[in-house]
């Protein structure tokens, strides 16, 4: 929870780096966070329209600056600049690339968007 919690703290930060632990943790906590409101959704009938809950959806959209700027922060930490994140919009083959950047290791070292946050911890 605690890397969920650091990346929301960061949450219009676009121009540090992030390390792959710090992203991935993020979007598992999201990803299960996520799941279980589309549960309590369903089950106490709070939705919206059919397979559209209110808990779920809400959740969603506090979520969208928080991803982004992780995921540029992430994109950044490869050396990349975080407007690779577009790639996603081309379907399934952008997809694959940004899951590519994302698994990559850091940069060593400094790089032209900071130090290596593996250093500084």
């Amino acid at each position: 929870m605690k890397w969920f919690v650091t990346v929301m703290k960061k949450a219009f930060n676009f121009s540090d780096r992030s390390r792959r632990k710090e992203y991935w943790m993020f979007m598992l906590i999201a990803a299960l966070l996520s799941l279980v409101l589309t549960m309590v959704d369903a089950f106490a009938g709070l939705e919206l329209a059919e397979d559209v809950g209110i808990l779920s959806t809400l959740f969603s959209l506090l979520l969208i600056v928080p991803s982004l700027s992780v995921t540029f922060r992430r994109l950044h930490d490869t050396g990349k600049s975080g407007w690779w994140i577009l790639i996603s919009l081309i379907p399934i083959i952008g997809w694959i690339v940004l899951l590519v950047f994302t698994v990559q290791d850091s940069e060593t070292g400094i790089n032209r968007f900071g130090t290596n946050p593996k250093v500084a911890v």
